[in-house]
């Protein structure tokens, strides 16, 4: 299980990923994200980051020409796509880079029909927590939904996460429901303001997760 950690703006937070053991870190590119990261990382900044970890662009209803041209601009890794794209434009853009589909989730879905769709077109899926926008919610969904429909596909676990929850998270991997559990994302529990984050508490969830 790896370690996502979203919304960046401090280069100087990311070049300590490595050490912590973080495997993917994610740049917002949606404007209206408190976290918004074009003004605060540019693409020569963004070259000049040390570390192995993966460079994930979260995009919003991008337009594709806008998409591909900051994926190329950026260096990006991956893209996740936490909008209301559709099938066939993560086929799109999942015929040049990895893709993460984002499904925001109230609690009363029913996942098959939700993500079949997507199945193929797309490398993970992301689970988080709808909200009135398309911004972190701070909230947990209903993780039973995972236990009634165990996903089918390399997926991410999101919303709410706390720094509290690495047991509970551990024993949901090891549930038949976590079996595919690719990553656990974690964001606004882990700041000091948006964008800027707790590194003490970042590095004992990393400890306490593996």
């Amino acid at each position: 299980m790896k370690l996502k950690v979203c919304g960046n703006l401090l280069p100087e937070q990311v070049n300590a990923f490595d050490e912590l053991g973080v495997a993917l870190a994610g740049f917002n590119f949606y404007p209206s994200s408190p976290r918004y990261m074009r003004q605060k990382i540019s693409p020569e900044k963004m070259k000049q980051l040390k570390g192995k970890f993966a460079r994930v662009g979260i995009f919003v209803n991008a337009r594709y020409d806008e998409l591909v041209r900051t994926v190329e601009e950026y260096r990006l890794d991956m893209v996740q796509l936490s909008g209301d794209e559709t099938p066939e434009y993560c086929e799109k853009i999942a015929d040049f880079i990895s893709v993460i589909k984002v499904f925001r989730l109230t609690g009363k879905e029913n996942l098959e029909p939700l993500t079949i769709p997507y199945k193929n077109v797309c490398d993970f899926y992301m689970f988080d927590t709808a909200g009135t926008g398309f911004g972190s919610t701070g909230k947990k969904f209903d993780w039973g939904l995972l236990h009634k429909a165990p996903p089918a596909k390399p997926f991410i676990l999101s919303g709410g996460i706390e720094p509290a929850d690495a047991g509970k998270i551990t024993g949901f991997a090891a549930s038949p429901a976590g079996a595919k559990l690719f990553a656990v994302d974690i964001n606004s529990h882990f700041e000091l303001s948006a964008g800027v984050k707790d590194m003490k508490k970042l590095k004992q969830f990393a400890g306490e997760l593996k």
